[in-house]
């Protein structure tokens, strides 16, 4: 019953918004004891045609765009920010709606789709690696992100040692969408990967099960009665499985680095296999070509961030996260 009136409470503020095609909520909220309704509630929606959404969304909730840019361009100037400067998300925050500060980003559809599947900005597929909580999935995004699920355990298994626990699996998942992000540096907790983990430990568990019992079967991993209570195989032919499941657009940045053999399935179809020759190699190149990914993408979104949302608010939300992080370090 509980959660039942929590989800009602969620999903009341998209009745005041034009159709969604996908929406989520992330963040704090979802942690099991938290009764703070003074923390920002953070959503992700999903559309079809962002500039027609603002457009409708500017019509129906002018107060929800406290930015400057609804004055000089509306919905238009808005999405062209988002795609071209940004990562093909804008994010509106400190929007005040029922006694509650919420935080709703826009994205195109065709774009959350590809950057689950590939990994090409690594924002909004890092972001579904942890636990969410769906309102509306339209076009079944919960079965296309499995992919991603899947390829994050595969990435996190890479840089862990053989032996480990299961909150050390799911912090190292946590941890591949801030490697190489530039707000770690000064405007984020230090010790917030822990805090998500540690808040939504129960979560994760669920969330990856599967593929944990997946790898199981395939002989990558194996539970423990140990306190490092997971082992996995460190073998190299393990390490090229493990590579294997990552994204094409990852695969393919390190076989530019470390060389790949084409080779042909049963079916014909002809493919690359990098060419590794030891796990640390595999680990240390898939970090090389994935710190990029994130420090380009963290920077796009934050300038998209000051301009979409305009410097007062955009001024705002830095000096909270800000304030967060120094007292994380003190």
């Amino acid at each position: 019953m509980e959660t039942s009136r929590r989800d009602d409470e969620l999903a009341s503020f998209l009745t005041v918004l034009p159709p969604v095609d996908f929406c989520c909520v992330y963040g704090s909220t979802l942690h099991p004891n938290n009764q703070d309704k003074s923390k920002m509630v953070d959503y992700i929606l999903g559309v079809s045609d962002p500039m027609q959404w603002h457009s409708q969304n500017l019509k129906m909730n002018s107060d929800h765009y406290a930015s400057w840019m609804v004055h000089l361009g509306g919905a238009r100037l808005i999405t062209e920010v988002a795609d071209k400067v940004g990562v093909g998300v804008h994010f509106n925050p400190f929007v005040n709606w029922n006694d509650r500060k919420l935080k709703y980003g826009v994205v195109r559809m065709n774009d959350l789709v590809q950057d689950i599947l590939d990994w090409n900005r690594f924002y909004l597929s890092g972001r579904l690696q942890k636990p969410v909580h769906l309102l509306v999935d339209n076009l079944d995004i919960e079965d296309v992100n499995s992919v991603n699920k899947r390829a994050a355990v595969s990435a996190a298994l890479l840089l862990l040692p053989s032996k480990f626990t299961e909150e050390d699996l799911y912090a190292k998942i946590c941890s591949l969408s801030y490697m190489g992000d530039l707000r770690m540096l000064f405007a984020e907790d230090t010790n917030k990967v822990n805090k998500i983990v540690k808040g939504q430990f129960d979560l994760f568990q669920s969330m990856y099960k599967p593929f944990l019992e997946d790898c199981e079967t395939k002989h990558l991993l194996r539970f423990s009665s140990a306190e490092t209570n997971l082992v996995q195989d460190s073998s190299l032919s393990a390490s090229r499985s493990l590579v294997s499941s990552l994204p094409a657009s990852v695969r393919s940045q390190m076989g530019k680095l470390l060389g790949e053999k084409k080779i042909m399935s049963e079916t014909g179809r002809v493919s690359g296999e990098v060419c590794i020759a030891s796990r640390e190699e595999a680990a240390n190149c898939m970090e090389k070509v994935m710190k990029p990914r994130v420090m380009v993408s963290s920077a796009r979104q934050a300038v998209s961030g000051f301009l979409a949302a305009g410097a007062i608010n955009a001024t705002m939300y830095l000096s909270q996260k800000m304030r967060k992080a120094w007292n994380s370090r003190s």
